[in-house]
């Protein structure tokens, strides 16, 4: 009762349908479209003192604001604080709930400094797992793993007589022997049945081995080749590896589909957001991924992939993709965008990273630079275009214009010094095509670029590695096209060396010419000077062994120049298919593949002469792979030393060389050292004796010894 007033009695004099409620309905209306969904949590922020926390506030609003509009005051961002110090961890609210997902998706994993990764999550998820009963109510210790031990995955490099190891795939067993030359190859470990379902494939250094399945890759290594890692990839096809070994590329015609049951989930590696993606980048020791990628549309469909999609810089600090119009470039391990967003460039049709960091001229960057070089095509109002970009920048700096362009090819030396475009160029009427080089030298300054213009149309180009020599294969396009008639010219080029200077000028100069060939491939050693020139793809298959820097000293008025090509040795193979230098540029395996024809299949060995040490051939063979090896850790002191003392060394191989050739050798080698060591034992044993026994007290002895000089007669008077 209020004022002798009931309840009742008020409700009769007032009408509550009367009442105008839309200010009250205003001020506390809920909001539909507002969520759990619009709360972020960001998880690895610097824990730093209060006196430091607006100016860190201030950076992390600024960086969250990038992907959408944030809450006002306090709603919008908060920053516990606990003794003075915040707690690493964050809240923010979006006033959508998509910005929201857009800074999960773009911001989680960013390395904000040196020291700090953000790790983001959406609160929604949060709650969901924390009420499934997920998260208990108090921390439990995870339980970590048992160790298992791989043993030392660089093992085969610690072989004392520097072998190399190789893998044989012959029907469906794969087997990985040590080279013995003309031996046959010694087992690392019993060949294995079923092994891949396609085909093996070494990492870059030689670390990993994979092999292929339907699940996915399985990655092996060790002195035993025990299994390391498994990455789930349904119907993988294509795999490929960055430079540094750090991160697995797969592909597969099947998209990415998110299992059913929440049991296979919980094993399963992808989350929702990968759905529907054909393309993974793995992070080789952790076996997760890293990023996935749909393909692109003018991809999608095409029978012939090309490969690799995703390209890496010389130490794996970035990869990039190439799309319609545009290039992306990602940075690692975060994976975002550089710069966030796409570089544009019109009508790209490939680009390539430099093998090496790049000593620009005046650059004050230790260590040198990352460089790409990309392409364009002609269109109605621009000409042909190639172009050096410097990235983080991406300062485009240098370009060339181009006409008549048909097709170009990038062609990077190994130091990155040197960058060789071949241009396909066509004449007016478009019923020939020849060739122009294009040589960009990007040490120097402004990068001056040097044009070698040639009548023929190059059909293969190869630099020499820690040279500035190359080779080319070129034809004349005459309008013949009897393939009866070898029309391939095989040319060897230097720089051009100055008689009066003996200064080597920019411009190349041909310094030797080899032609009616039907040669279409060249191989050089990984150690420079010899190259192998192949004949692949047809009946008639060869292989030429050259020595490009032959130094004839029996010849008279010899001026020892170093830029001369002689052919060593030639070999026919009609079914050769493929052809490869092993790590130590000692030796080049030829082999026929059974997954090309069934002509000859199994593989020939040569030393780096020609001269032929095995000949296996075997049913079925479908590839001969050398494992590859990491870079030398020689100091230059440490080569100049070994050269030096060359014949020393040379020695102690030939040696073992022998014993490994003949058995009736090596017993009469080990039987002389045998007899050798017991010599040195019996006598080293009885001169202790006799020095014992016969000891006897040092006396100092002086002897004069008078001798006539001279001797002369003088009369006197």
């Amino acid at each position: 009762m209020v004022h002798g007033y009931t309840y009742e009695d008020l409700e009769k004099e007032i009408n509550v349908d009367d009442v105008d409620y839309t200010d009250l309905e205003a001020r506390y209306q809920v909001n539909q479209d507002f969520g759990l969904d619009n709360y972020v949590v960001i998880d690895g922020a610097p824990v730093t003192t209060e006196a430091k926390v607006p100016v860190l506030s201030k950076v992390l609003k600024k960086l969250l604001s990038s992907y959408g509009e944030l809450e006002d005051g306090d709603d919008g961002f908060y920053m516990p604080i606990e003794d003075g110090k915040t707690k690493g961890y964050l809240f923010a609210q979006f006033k959508e709930a998509d910005s929201a997902k857009k800074a999960i998706r773009q911001l989680n994993g960013k390395q904000l400094d040196k020291s700090h990764r953000l790790l983001v999550n959406s609160l929604s998820d949060i709650e969901n797992y924390g009420s499934e009963g997920n998260v208990p109510e108090e921390f439990v210790e995870p339980e970590i793993p048992e160790f298992k031990e791989h043993g030392f995955l660089k093992d085969w490099l610690l072989d004392e007589q520097g072998r190399d190891q190789l893998l044989l795939h012959q029907s469906e067993t794969v087997g990985i022997y040590w080279n013995k030359k003309k031996s046959d190859p010694e087992k690392v470990i019993e060949p294995r049945q079923g092994f891949t379902s396609k085909y093996a494939k070494f990492s870059p250094k030689g670390t990993y081995l994979c092999s292929i399945h339907p699940q996915g890759v399985q990655s092996w290594g060790g002195p035993e080749f025990e299994s390391l890692s498994k990455y789930i990839h349904n119907q993988v096809r294509l795999i490929d590896f960055s430079p540094n070994e750090n991160y697995l590329v797969t592909l597969s015609p099947l998209p990415i589909t998110m299992p059913e049951t929440a049991a296979e989930r919980a094993h399963f590696p992808f989350k929702e957001e990968n759905e529907g993606h054909k393309l993974v980048i793995w992070d080789i020791k952790t076996g997760e991924p890293a990023r996935s990628f749909a393909l692109p549309p003018h991809l999608e469909g095409q029978k012939e992939m090309p490969w690799p999609l995703v390209k890496w810089s010389h130490d794996d600090k970035y990869c990039a993709r190439q799309g319609p119009n545009a290039l992306a470039i990602y940075e690692t391990p975060s994976f975002q965008l550089l710069n966030k967003k796409l570089v544009q460039i019109d009508s790209i049709v490939d680009f390539e990273w430099a093998p090496a960091s790049v000593k620009l001229a005046n650059s004050k960057v230790e260590g040198g630079e990352y460089l790409l070089s990309y392409w364009t095509p002609e269109s109605s109002n621009q000409t042909a275009r190639v172009a050096l970009m410097q990235i983080p920048s991406t300062q485009v700096l240098r370009t060339t214009n181009l006409f008549q362009v048909s097709d170009c090819k990038m062609h990077w030396h190994d130091e990155g010094k040197y960058l060789c475009v071949k241009v396909d160029r066509h004449t007016k009427s478009g019923k020939t095509v020849f060739s122009n080089l294009e040589f960009f030298k990007t040490t120097e300054k402004d990068i001056p670029v040097e044009k070698l213009e040639l009548k023929e149309v190059v059909v293969n180009f190869a630099w020499e590695p820690k040279t500035e020599r190359f080779i080319t294969i070129s034809r004349l396009d005459d309008g013949t096209n009897n393939p009866a008639i070898p029309k391939n010219i095989i040319s060897f080029y230097a720089p051009e060396l100055s008689q009066k200077t003996k200064i080597t000028s920019s411009s190349y100069k041909c310094y030797d010419t080899i032609e009616k060939k039907y040669s279409n491939t060249i191989f050089w050693s990984p150690k420079g000077r010899f190259a192998v020139v192949a004949t692949i793809g047809k009946s008639n298959g060869e292989i030429e062994f050259y020595d490009c820097s032959y130094d004839d000293d029996k010849k008279p008025g010899n001026n020892k120049d170093v830029n001369k090509a002689k052919l060593l040795k030639a070999e026919k193979y009609g079914g050769m298919t493929n052809l490869s230098w092993d790590p130590s540029g000692r030796f080049v395996a030829a082999w026929s593949s059974a997954w090309i024809h069934t002509i000859e299949n199994g593989y020939k060995l040569f030393e780096f002469t020609g001269n032929m040490l095995r000949d296996d051939t075997k049913d079925q063979f479908k590839e001969f792979i050398w494992r590859p090896r990491p870079a030398s850790l020689l100091s230059a002191a440490d080569r100049k030393r070994v050269r030096k003392n060359l014949r020393e060394y040379s020695a102690q191989f030939d040696e073992a060389d022998a014993m490994e050739a003949d058995t009736a050798t090596r017993e009469a080698i080990l039987n002389r050292r045998r007899l050798l060591e017991e010599w040195r034992d019996y006598r080293s044993k009885y001169a202790k004796v006799e020095s014992t026994e016969n000891e006897v007290q040092a006396e100092i002895i002086e002897e004069i010894k008078e001798e006539i000089i001279e001797e002369k007669e003088e009369v006197i008077e």
